[in-house]
């Protein structure tokens, strides 16, 4: 028997939050017993959509046990007192789950239907962690449950949690149907999570006209399919109909049609940019098992969920061995070594699988935004996020090892640390590079000498070869003699910088062998200023550590050459650590382009000249060659870079790099 409730006020007044066990519990208390309540949608408008989607499969009267045996498992989160499960129970659908996490409404509705509606189940249970196995039910009924769990000032973290547990036990094939208000919160949540694998459809619910509330109802129809297949979705709205609220149908309308834009833009076979819960959600398969070959860069961390984001890489080893020592592996790839082939080549990466001995391997870009920053805290930062990774079961699996690549500097000394207002903070070092090549006779392994702007960290300015000083072998070969304590002095100072010189006939950077090799398009035009006793004004924009301009006096004696480098600074550190000096062919200009080449680009050749070219030297930072053996042109190399132009003049821009 019903009792009376109290006013609708006082009752709706125990509802400040809708997550709230203890809230619902006193809702339903004041409600009493015996009396249904819909928030929306009753079963005279929701029966005929219903039984179209659920059909007559196992539908059955009372009478038919072998129809009824054949019913889809269907589960009612968030049951309430909603008379929409005796409802559809009464249509013949006899297996019917209900869960509530209020006792108070689970007791009364288990008193009122025990008898009368025998097979179905109550459950006392939390729907954002249930209690069923995986695959459980073919039908999920959700009609409030999720909008009650989303309240505006709330968050999407309950909501997610309640999708990641319905997905969970639905069948595949099965149907989750949420019937919501749609609200903007809501419907991205939906749209968002379901985006990867399910087909998706929505619909409005038609009210009488005399009943008509203040919100129209939808019902989100979603079936679960293959992961990774993305869908349209199948919009059953006109904005042309009469709904109970344009404004919120209309608003619902935009919104699928902003999300079909995207589902389209994935569909299309475009490489789209992923986030990881775009992985989680299936947009390239099921993470739980490791796909051979499969490779896909995405974006790892929100600013939700972690401290940065990462530019990152998943790759699943192209063939399945037993020999693999991780499950699951992190590499990190500084950013002075992103651009090197090895890391930002699809085959190279291959590579860094194979070697790193990984089923799964997640390779982790850091840039600009993760200077300065501990490594402790990027792997404290990334460890969770990898954990959504993980392949198989990770409470059965060993700990996820991280692997790093350095910057392949075996040995640093830093001779010099300068800043200037012009260029910023300087940084000159003699570096060693792990597996650098060659011999020079006494020294194992050869030595560069770089300079660093702090402006482009993790990138080299300008590097030279260091070689011998003969003058300064002689030196020691004629105090052998010396007397013991010299002699412990000469040992001492053996092999260290001042034994050292620059070789000025090695270019160490790409960008300068780019250069040099532009060159070979006014070859036979410097060949014929050469033998004809011309010289060739040559503009270079950019000093740098002067590695260039020394090397292009030493290969082209009929070359002269101006220098422009604002920084006096920047001169001043070539010429200490870099064996930079001018003379009559060479020359340096603290300014700007200096008025004699400004006025030769525009005015005729003088006699004894030849029109001049202009190079961009050291405006940009590069990565080093040093460790793979840079360019080492001997001056009488230069002549026969190429003999295949047969222009007879040198036009004013020459050679020039953007």
């Amino acid at each position: 028997m019903a009792t009376t409730p109290p006013p609708a006020s006082e009752i709706l007044g125990t509802l400040g939050d809708f997550t709230s066990r203890e809230n619902w519990d006193k809702f339903f208390a004041l409600r009493g017993t015996g009396d249904s309540f819909e928030w929306y949608a009753e079963w005279p408008n929701l029966r005929a959509p219903l039984l179209a989607l659920l059909g007559d499969r196992g539908a059955a009267g009372e009478g038919d046990a072998g129809a009824g045996a054949a019913a889809p498992e269907i589960l009612v989160p968030a049951c309430g007192s909603s008379a929409l499960s005796e409802r559809l129970y009464d249509a013949g659908f006899r297996r019917i789950t209900n869960v509530d996490f209020s006792r108070v409404v689970v007791a009364d509705m288990l008193r009122r239907h025990a008898r009368a509606r025998s097979e179905m189940r109550w459950r006392v249970m939390d729907m954002t962690d249930m209690q069923f196995a995986d695959g459980s039910f073919d039908v999920i009924l959700d009609k409030g449950g999720l909008d009650a769990l989303m309240e505006p000032g709330a968050g999407t973290k309950l909501g997610t949690k309640y999708l990641n547990e319905a997905k969970r036990v639905l069948k595949s094939g099965g149907k989750f149907v949420c019937l919501t208000l749609a609200e903007s919160h809501v419907l991205g949540l939906l749209l968002s999570e379901f985006r990867f694998g399910w087909d998706m459809s929505i619909q409005a619910i038609v009210s009488e006209s005399s009943k008509k509330s203040a919100f129209q109802t939808f019902m989100v129809v979603m079936v679960k399919g293959k992961m990774g297949v993305v869908q349209t979705i199948k919009s059953l709205l006109d904005q042309s109909a009469e709904y109970c609220n344009m404004k919120q149908a209309n608003a619902v309308i935009r919104a699928l049609g902003n999300e079909n834009i995207i589902r389209e833009s994935y569909s299309s076979g475009v490489d789209a940019l992923l986030s990881l819960r775009d992985l989680q959600l299936g947009a390239i398969g099921d993470l739980k098992v490791v796909v051979p070959g499969r490779r896909r860069q995405f974006i790892l961390g929100e600013p939700e969920t972690s401290l940065y984001c990462y530019k990152a890489v998943l790759l699943d080893a192209k063939k399945k061995t037993e020999t693999f020592v991780y499950h699951c592996g992190v590499f990190i790839v500084p950013k002075a070594r992103a651009q090197e082939w090895l890391f930002a080549s699809e085959e190279g990466q291959w590579h860094v699988v194979e070697s790193a001995k990984a089923a799964r391997l997640v390779m982790v870009f850091l840039d600009s935004r993760h200077a300065n920053i501990a490594m402790d805290i990027i792997k404290k930062d990334l460890s969770p996020l990898i954990k959504d990774l993980e392949p198989g079961n990770p409470e059965e699996e060993a700990p996820i090892p991280f692997m790093m690549a350095g910057d392949g500097v075996k040995q640093r000394d830093v001779l010099e640390e300068a800043t200037s207002e012009i260029t910023g903070r300087m940084v000159v070092e003699d570096v060693v590079y792990e597996n650098a090549d060659g011999d020079q006779g006494s020294m194992p392994e050869k030595m560069f000498r770089r300079l660093m702007f702090g402006r482009s960290s993790g990138l080299v300015q300008s590097e030279a070869l260091l070689i011998r000083d003969p003058h300064s072998d002689e030196t020691d070969k004629k105090n052998k003699n010396a007397s013991a304590t010299s002699k412990k002095r000469r040992n001492q100072k053996k092999g260290s910088k001042n034994s050292l010189r620059i070789d000025h006939s090695f270019l160490g950077s790409s960008y300068h062998s780019s250069i040099i090799s532009g060159l070979s398009l006014v070859a036979s035009s410097l060949s014929a200023a050469s033998a004809s006793g011309k010289k060739v004004s040559t503009t270079v924009i950019g000093l740098g550590a002067g590695c260039f301009p020394m090397f292009l006096r030493g290969c082209l004696p009929s070359v002269d050459i101006e220098v422009v480098e604002l920084d006096p600074l920047v001169a001043e550190l070539a010429k200490k650590y870099f064996g930079f000096s001018v003379d009559e062919q060479l020359k340096n200009h603290a300014s700007a382009l200096p008025l004699s080449s400004r006025r030769a680009c525009s005015q005729q050749p003088q006699a004894n000249k030849l029109p001049p070219s202009l190079i961009s030297s050291a405006a940009l930072p590069h990565q080093p060659l040093g460790g793979s053996g840079g360019s080492h042109l001997q001056p009488r190399q230069a002549p026969k870079i190429c003999e295949v132009v047969t222009h007879g003049e040198i036009p004013c821009a020459g050679t020039s790099v953007p």
